[in-house]
């Protein structure tokens, strides 16, 4: 939302560095990356509401600070700070669903979830251009801190805990107060110390110790980070080549959002679908096999349209050929990148139900690392390569990580029963 003020934000300050007016943007996500690796283990040991309501707060404090900034260091702290409370809802969210949805109805839920990730980086800067084309880039801060507030009190009057763990020491704790025994004990419970220390290293076990989702992780992690990468470019390609207006680059970013939302739509009653279908035919066990979410015609399809789509985005824009063109390419782009990271994210979830927040924290951890720092060389990139070849080797990269989904299908039964992690 803030990406198409940045060449105001930058005259205001007196600051010229091409990798200051980048930086700036994707700070963001630094904050991003590092919250979620305290935020997840909380969730799972006090329950998901402290977490959401001292996140909405933080947030709304955080964006008030931003709108007062006073010079771009403030600015960038201030960023850095929403990041880590505004990674509240993506990494939490992830573990509500799973606490309140069987695994059947699973896809639908977390498609109506990820609509918010997934489109605000599409929506925001349409909002944004007119916005502070309007008023100012500061009205983008202000406008953030009334909506946490508004949510914040929504979520305050509405939202309940659902982490069942949590919710089972509470009532032994009332059962402990009722009947005066202090020997009572949930299943699940352990010792204060001993609980903060395994939370707080869970979501790095996850990441380094559970090759399934390491490799998850990555592969989100790039696919991401080139996403984000492609939009730094819109802002630059369609004022310069194709001599659009802030209000008007803001909606450049509408396309991504299209694919975006009719992957989102779509693949979440495929994978439920497919889910039933798994359980009408269960194996020996009478388990259906959670690689069914990585079925290869969903991932093979998925994981071709991102290097189509980064090639025509990058020819089209080199050859200033009619905007529509790029535009349908970052559309494709989206559209895949929605399919391959859902089908991955939505497999590990299942495959991990109970620490689901933690697993999606090392996901984000290095989503958002890459996410912050591809930009920053990135950029450098297209500057050596042009927008058409430095497409051009993104689109390969991404024809690289085609065969990741599909060896997860083939092999990520036996990767999840040798490599099991002790959490």
């Amino acid at each position: 939302m803030f990406a198409p003020g940045v060449p105001k934000l930058m005259a205001e300050f007196g600051n010229s560095s091409p990798m200051a007016s980048t930086f700036v943007v994707s700070i963001y996500f630094l904050g991003f990356a590092f919250g979620p690796l305290v935020i997840a283990p909380l969730s799972e040991m006090h329950g998901r509401m402290y977490v959401y309501h001292a996140g909405n707060i933080a947030f709304t404090a955080f964006s008030i600070g931003a709108a007062l900034s006073v010079n771009l260091d403030m600015l960038m702290a201030f960023r850095l700070l929403m990041g880590v409370s505004g990674s509240v809802p993506t990494t939490v969210g992830v573990g509500s669903v799973v606490d309140v949805m069987k695994p059947e109805k699973r896809g639908r839920a977390i498609s109506l979830w990820a609509i918010g990730p997934l489109l605000g980086p599409a929506l925001g800067p349409i909002a944004g251009g007119y916005l502070i084309e309007a008023v100012g880039w500061r009205w983008v801060y202000w406008l953030l801190a009334i909506l946490g507030a508004t949510f914040g009190v929504l979520a305050l009057l509405v939202m309940r805990e659902t982490y069942a763990p949590v919710l089972l020491e509470r009532k032994a704790k009332a059962i402990r107060k009722a009947t005066g025994n202090c020997t009572l004990r949930s299943k699940l419970d352990t010792e204060e110390s001993s609980r903060i220390k395994i939370a707080l290293i869970r979501p790095l076990k996850f990441l380094f110790r559970t090759p399934l989702v390491s490799t998850i992780a990555v592969y989100v992690g790039i696919v991401y980070g080139i996403f984000y990468l492609l939009v730094t470019t819109f802002s630059f390609v369609y004022s310069s080549q194709y001599g659009f207006d802030e209000g008007d680059t803001g909606l450049s970013f509408l396309p991504a959002d299209l694919g975006m939302m009719i992957g989102v739509l779509s693949l979440g009653h495929v994978q439920d679908y497919l889910v039933l279908r798994a359980k009408r035919n269960p194996d020996d066990d009478g388990k259906y096999k959670l690689e069914v979410k990585l079925t290869p015609w969903i991932t093979l399809s998925a994981g071709l349209l991102m290097p189509a789509g980064l090639l025509l985005y990058g020819w089209a824009s080199h050859y200033r050929v009619h905007w529509i063109v790029p535009m349908i390419g970052a559309m494709m782009f989206a559209l895949g990148l929605t399919g391959a990271t859902m089908s991955l994210q939505s497999y590990q979830m299942d495959s991990y139900p109970r620490y689901a927040a933690s697993g999606s924290a090392a996901v984000i951890l290095l989503r958002s690392l890459i996410g912050a720092l591809m930009p920053l060389g990135g950029l450098k990139m297209y500057d050596a390569l042009g927008l058409g070849w430095g497409n051009s080797l993104l689109a390969l990269v991404c024809l690289l990580l085609v065969p990741v989904p599909v060896g997860l299908y083939l092999f990520g039964e036996r990767i999840r029963k040798r490599y099991d992690p002790v959490l």
